[in-house]
């Protein structure tokens, strides 16, 4: 997918855990994993808007594109 996802690179440099994470953003540790993998369909505004309230951060830190080589 040419959509990365940043969330653990910017969870290591605010040197924040996934369960400290989870509870600021109001999500399960389950569905902060399948974010942080990239394994997400989808991502709502108001849970992007929280990661990046909690991470003091851009949208733009958190999220990257990449495209295919393929492509």
């Amino acid at each position: 997918m040419a959509i990365v996802i940043n969330v653990d690179v910017m969870m290591a440099k605010r040197k924040m855990s996934s369960t400290e994470l989870a509870k600021k953003i109001g999500i399960t540790q389950a569905n902060l994993s399948i974010l942080k993998t990239g394994k997400a369909k989808a991502v709502r505004l108001r849970t992007l808007n929280a990661v990046c309230k909690a991470l003091d951060c851009q949208p733009g830190d958190v999220l990257e594109y990449r495209p295919d080589p393929e492509d």
